[in-house]
């Protein structure tokens, strides 16, 4: 009997699994879907109109997509090719980099609030509640007024601004110990001091183009996105992205509760200490090139989690591309809404997400609890 019973929650098991593959697979599937439609629509639009055919005639055409000088311009910096019509290069120089940023950008923040989400047990938490965003911002935003030419290096600035933030945030929450609670808590603190010293840099900036550059990438914007700020993110987040598809197996054990992980012989403090890390290189690479855009590190895992459950690493799975799909959409919308005036796309997530959020506040009684 104790074998029929066995056999029965492994044939339960495996189909709750196949079951939750199979939403993520409509997610992967929506999500390509929901992507190519916005770079279409986002390659057609603008001061150089093009048809939707020319439009992806432009994008796919194999004699650009197979040619070597075009990945050398694009990815290790080389001269623009010449023999590049100005189509090609309205197409190529300018949207296509801005939709594989946003596409970077969507991917770190979801996955990086799925790993915050899950290290605090929290659904509250993300990059900006427990204060690496305003960490990180707070450095890009000293070196872009300050130190333009260290533009490169961004990435490793804000990820020291944010880990130094985080770092904060766990020496307030400690006491014998961390805990989900005293994380968030601190995390609200330290982003509220952190914000506060951010916006009292512009008294400082007597440069107006600066302090009108540093304003929009305070409201979270690709609009000049370009395949230098590819450049940069890329790297950073293939890395982050690689270390937290390699620590899918912790995220389910803390997922099941600190007395539970303890129980199981996890270090629970190395462990969320070393995830949380990633997950602060994660929001590093996008703020660095986007600024603070709100919301998609909050929301993406939230909607996620509800198609396919905690699983993390289905999570990470359906954040990886829900995140790209929500944020290039979103700045479509941005792009195209008031055109010829373009709102920045943080103006546009704030927008949708605020009343998705209350929508759940309001439909969840156990909001909070991963």
């Amino acid at each position: 009997m104790t074998q029929v019973l066995d056999r029965l929650a492994k044939l339960r098991s495996a189909g709750a699994d196949w079951y939750a593959t199979s939403k993520l697979a409509v997610i992967v599937a929506g999500s390509l879907a929901v992507l190519l439609a916005s770079t279409i629509l986002q390659v057609s639009f603008g001061a150089y109109p093009l048809s939707l055919g020319e439009a992806w005639r432009t994008v796919f055409d194999a004699g650009v997509l197979f040619s070597g000088d075009i990945w050398r311009w694009a990815f290790l910096g080389a001269s623009v090719p010449e023999w590049l019509t100005r189509q090609q290069i309205v197409v190529w120089n300018l949207r296509l980099p801005r939709i594989l940023v946003g596409a970077l950008v969507g991917a770190n923040l979801a996955v990086s609030g799925a790993l915050f989400q899950i290290i605090t047990r929290n659904e509250l938490a993300s990059p900006y509640i427990l204060g690496v965003s305003d960490g990180a911002g707070l450095v890009v935003l000293l070196t872009l007024t300050f130190f333009y030419g260290l533009m490169p290096v961004l990435p490793l600035f804000a990820a020291v601004g944010g880990g130094l933030a985080f770092l904060l945030v766990y020496a307030i929450a400690w006491k014998n110990g961390t805990s989900p609670v005293r994380l968030v808590l601190a995390g609200v603190v330290v982003g509220t001091v952190f914000g506060s010293v951010q916006r009292a840099l512009f008294f400082f900036v007597d440069d107006l183009g600066v302090a009108m550059a540093a304003q929009a990438w305070l409201s979270g914007t690709l609009l000049n996105a370009g395949w230098q700020e590819v450049r940069i993110a890329l790297p950073f987040t293939v890395v982050s992205m690689v270390l937290a598809f390699a620590v899918t197996q912790e995220l389910d054990v803390l997922a099941l509760g600190e007395d539970r992980a303890d129980s199981l012989g996890m270090p629970v403090e190395k462990v969320r200490f070393g995830i949380a890390g990633i997950g602060v290189l994660s929001t590093a690479a996008a703020i660095a090139v986007a600024g603070l855009i709100g919301f998609v590190g909050l929301i993406v895992p939230h909607m996620v989690r509800n198609i396919v459950g905690s699983d993390a690493k289905l999570l990470l799975a359906g954040c990886l591309f829900l995140g790209p799909a929500l944020l290039v959409s979103a700045d479509v919308g941005a792009r195209l809404a008031l055109s010829p005036v373009q709102l920045p796309v943080g103006v546009i997530t704030g927008i949708v997400g605020g009343p998705y959020f209350l929508y759940l506040m309001r439909k969840k009684t156990n909001l909070g609890e991963v």
